[in-house]
């Protein structure tokens, strides 16, 4: 059964005065639809995405992509609409005719988890609908026309949230219908609920994590908590060995020695998230004496790292590390490590820093007898 999503970043976000789309807006290092869509792609449970975008931004949105790369899973890209309704619209009717469920999506969530979207996705095929939601916390008052006030029973108030999925002929329905008889609407559920009747809701765990980012505020809050964290490695070189330096192979006569592929670059970095967190350093986590780390890619092991931060709840907002050796000469090779970093710590090539230098011949790096590396990282709590 092929499943989409249709992603909708067509607003222009007024309210969050930042101006711009609030959605092509970095937060921590990325933008917020990045994020979103990598939510999305990092689930494995969708086969492509439409993507609702405003003739407006195209220009912005390109440059963003060009910079973070664009997710695999976007497979087209509608025009926005007048309204939200219409752009969703618009989303729609780009899918592919295979689509049998349809996920829409706000591109301002970008902390949705992999088990709302499943559940979601789970009860369309079901019952036609599935619709996030969470648990009204606030005590709410209607207000009536004459003024008259009444406090309602908020144990049977939920805020809707996305995605709200569906099946697609239904929704498309839905929609065609709304467009046809003038139906206004703020959210694709209340739409299916006219058309087809009953829409099935459901509670998560983590649903109160799954906000939208709609204010100044919003942004700041995400951005208000940071750690930051050292690190530093050295090696000895040695010959018979490669000489792997942020997972790029550097070509020399000699390489470093260690228990893994001794990138003491990216150990540098690990043993600079691990401090970040308060989790102690690598040796504690992937010690020498473990034979399943032998000869391992340190890129592999910087991806177990970003796991235990991303548990967390925090994300990588930028690294520096440094590189001193005598030689090889490592300018030529500076770009690519630079990327692999940025692309292991899911931010932006300038958030990622990796430089060389050398000591002018002092101590063991001067006289070439191994390498050392020195990292700084500062984390931002909020999801990656």
């Amino acid at each position: 059964m092929s499943v989409w999503a249709v992603v909708v970043a067509a607003g222009r976000g007024e309210r969050a005065g930042l101006g711009e789309n609030k959605v092509l807006h970095r937060y921590g290092g990325v933008s917020v639809l990045s994020r979103t869509l990598r939510a999305l792609q990092k689930s494995a449970l969708f086969d492509g995405c439409v993507l609702v975008l405003a003739a407006r931004d195209r220009d912005a949105c390109e440059a963003v992509f060009r910079q973070e790369g664009i997710c695999p899973l976007v497979r087209a890209i509608a025009e926005g609409g007048q309204t939200r309704q219409a752009s969703v619209l618009n989303g729609l009717k780009a899918l592919p005719e295979d689509c049998e469920i349809v996920a829409i999506h706000d591109a301002a969530r970008p902390f949705v988890s992999e088990d709302i979207l499943a559940r979601s996705i789970e009860l369309a095929r079901q019952t036609g609908s599935g619709v996030a939601c969470a648990p009204v916390v606030d005590t709410v008052k209607e207000v009536g026309e004459d003024g008259g006030v009444k406090t309602l029973d908020r144990s049977r108030l939920r805020a809707a949230q996305t995605p709200q999925t569906f099946r697609r002929a239904e929704i498309v329905r839905a929609a065609q219908e709304a467009e046809k008889n003038g139906w206004l609407a703020t959210d694709d559920a209340d739409l299916y609920e006219r058309c087809w009747g009953r829409v099935t809701l459901f509670t998560a765990p983590d649903s109160p994590a799954n906000i939208k980012l709609t204010t100044r505020e919003d942004f700041m809050r995400g951005e208000s908590a940071f750690r930051v964290g050292t690190g530093f490695d050295a090696h000895r070189l040695v010959e018979g060995r490669k000489l792997v330096l942020c997972g790029v192979e550097v070509p020399c006569a000699r390489g470093l020695d260690g228990h893994s592929d001794a990138d003491v670059a990216v150990h540098a970095l690990m043993d600079a998230m691990l401090g970040a967190l308060g989790l102690g350093d690598i040796g504690r986590h992937f010690p020498d004496s473990d034979e399943a780390f032998r000869g391992v890619s340190s890129m592999l092991l910087l991806a177990q790292v970003m796991r235990m931060m991303e548990e967390r709840g925090w994300r990588v907002a930028n690294a520096d590390v440094t590189i001193v050796a005598q030689r090889p000469k490592l300018a030529p090779y500076i770009g690519t490590m630079r990327a692999n970093i940025a692309e292991a710590l899911g931010v932006a090539e300038d958030c990622a820093n990796v430089k060389a230098t050398t000591t002018e011949r002092l101590g063991y790096e001067g006289r070439e007898e191994g390498i050392s590396a020195q990292a700084v990282v500062l984390l931002a709590k909020g999801c990656a």
